[in-house]
């Protein structure tokens, strides 16, 4: 089993719905949030609920995204070093 990490910035929506195809893959699947809060639309939503209901984890740098555990941009940086891949997006 690899493990991959998602960093999410610009395309959010496109980089959570990216999230959730790769566990048809098998491999561990942890997303990043970085410096913004996630995007309230209807396809985002649905794509956390998804991710949450697997049991991914969800990590951000920005304090607004309450779902998530939150982690300073240095602790990101240093947990991003256990990955296999890393995917930013």
């Amino acid at each position: 089993m690899k493990k991959v990490a998602v960093v999410v910035r610009q395309r959010q929506s496109e980089a959570l719905r990216m999230a959730v195809g790769l566990t048809l893959m098998d491999d561990q699947i942890d997303v990043y949030v970085l410096d913004r809060k996630v995007e309230e639309t209807e396809q985002n939503l649905l794509n956390l609920e998804t991710m949450k209901e697997m049991g991914m984890a969800l990590y951000t740098n920005c304090k607004e995204n309450a779902d998530m555990q939150f982690l300073s941009t240095e602790e990101i940086a240093k947990n991003l070093l256990q990955y296999d891949h890393v995917i930013p997006y």
